[in-house]
């Protein structure tokens, strides 16, 4: 675990998503970063396509980027 430094802004912005979903602010920030860091290792897929790899990987036992990252080539 560690610590990293945002703006005032964006802490702002999580904590209104955060509230809005049910979710911490770092359980919100871990949600974005997640999404954000498949969105750059697989620029081809949509927001749906990411969420549908996210439950998929759930449904697996939890993340693991080197499995969604061989299903993703393969499909």
């Amino acid at each position: 675990m560690g610590i990293v430094k945002i703006s005032e802004d964006m802490h702002e912005n999580l904590r209104i998503s955060s509230n809005a979903l049910s979710r911490s602010i770092n359980a919100q920030a871990e949600h974005w970063m997640r999404i954000g860091m498949l969105a750059e290792l697989h620029p081809n897929l949509d927001h749906s396509a990411i969420c549908r790899l996210l439950i998929r990987a759930e449904q697996n036992g939890g993340l693991d980027l080197q499995q969604l990252t061989q299903e993703t080539v393969s499909a």
